[in-house]
């Protein structure tokens, strides 16, 4: 009988965990005390899932790892972080490896999430050799499939998406199980017997789309130097048939930031210096000071002492329908200006934390002498909206998401 662990409970783990519940039993792991107290009270604290969503009754959450020693399909979610030098930290995946270590049986699966670099997988395939004296592929066996959730995106969930799973055996036992278990995570499931491959093109996903924005970005800032309709230039550009259309934005989150660092590190060990894979980050992290520039710019403009100047920003968390504030770069610029303009609030609905929702009342928007959107979506849209019919002259759209 199947019975799955997943370990790590956070935007890909928890996803996986009741998806996996709803036809196999299933175990949530995870560290965090607080984390686990609260699935337990059916609360998903990142608001994603809803309290009707923990209705299955065979699902467990916990923290003890005696809980999960009769698992045999174990699923590693957990990030990866980089280090302050942007080297790729992978503690968490280390600590999620010598949790299993200790409960490894003959015949256990071990599956990876996380998003790595090529030849993570095989290097703690061997270190769970090492150290329970056993053989991958043979007495246990250990794969990878990279996640491919998108926090906050409704259409492209677990069930609608494509999913990779690598596994490198000739036990068709073995790829029969996974089968079973990862066709009830997806619409499709496409099986490679290349690890490393797999663990590649999981990077370069992310990588794609942190260069697209960034080149958005640096259009954008030449079009503000050279005074140029940012709006008008994307407008004449998209009637081109083969012009792709991105944006420009703020890149925060986990993995757009991160996942750069990971693939140019394994590169560099190999001795080859990456130069586009990194290209990108440089441009979207300057993004925070020209953005910040572009407000003072126009609270300078006003008329008013700048210690009276009322300012709003709107949109704190990494991206519009999240609550994740991870490399946020929207809050460094809302903690930037509230330096030099004390009467600066926030408004963010996604946020679960109060102190990010510091305008509860927003039928007064007309007494802010600044408001900034630097988040889109619908709830913000009909807010600039608002705005844009009674005083228009507050509005500060830097990156034209409301007036392309």
């Amino acid at each position: 009988m199947i019975k799955i662990c997943v370990i790590g409970l956070g935007y890909v783990g928890l996803p996986i965990c009741l998806k996996s519940s709803t036809k196999f039993k299933t175990v949530g792991f995870d560290i965090n005390k607080n984390r686990i107290n609260g699935l337990n009270n059916k609360f998903d604290q990142n608001n994603e899932f809803k309290k009707s969503d923990f209705v299955i009754k065979s699902l467990v959450f916990t923290d003890k790892i005696s809980k999960i020693k009769d698992c045999n399909f174990f699923i590693i979610c957990v990030p990866t972080p980089i280090k302050g030098n942007n080297q790729p930290d992978l503690r968490p995946i280390e600590e999620s490896i010598k949790t299993v270590s200790k409960i490894l049986k003959k015949n256990d699966i071990i599956v990876l999430e996380s998003t790595v670099y090529p030849g993570v997988t095989n290097k703690f395939s061997k270190i769970l050799e090492k150290k329970n004296k056993i053989i991958n592929n043979i007495d246990f066996f250990m794969c990878y499939s990279p996640e491919r959730i998108n926090p906050g995106d409704t259409k492209n969930n677990l069930s609608n998406i494509n999913k990779i799973i690598a596994l490198d055996t000739k036990n068709k036992k073995l790829t029969t199980i996974i089968k079973e278990v990862y066709k009830n995570f997806c619409k499709k499931l496409i099986i490679t017997k290349y690890i490393s491959e797999a663990e590649t093109a999981k990077a370069i996903e992310n990588i794609q789309r942190d260069l697209n924005i960034a080149l958005f970005n640096e259009i954008l800032m030449i079009c503000d130097k050279l005074k140029l309709n940012f709006s008008e230039v994307m407008r004449l550009a998209k009637t081109k048939w083969n012009f792709i259309n991105f944006q420009p934005g703020l890149v925060g989150g986990h993995c757009l930031p991160v996942d750069p660092y990971y693939l140019s590190y394994i590169a560099k060990q190999n001795n080859f210096n990456s130069i586009v894979t990194l290209a990108g980050r440089k441009t979207n992290n300057s993004m925070e000071n020209f953005i910040y520039q572009k407000v003072i710019q126009h609270l300078n403009s006003i008329n008013k002492n700048p210690k009276n100047l009322k300012v709003l920003i709107m949109g704190l968390t990494y991206k519009y329908g999240v609550s994740d504030m991870r490399n946020s770069l929207n809050f460094k610029i809302y903690k930037k200006i509230k330096k030099n303009f004390k009467k600066t609030f926030c408004y963010d609905p996604f946020s679960t934390q109060s102190n990010f929702k510091e305008v509860n009342n927003l039928s007064n928007l007309s007494s802010f002498d600044c408001v900034v959107f630097l988040s889109k979506g619908a709830v913000f849209k009909k807010l600039y909206k608002k705005i844009k019919t009674k005083k228009p002259n507050i509005l500060v759209d830097p990156f034209y998401y409301f007036t392309n």
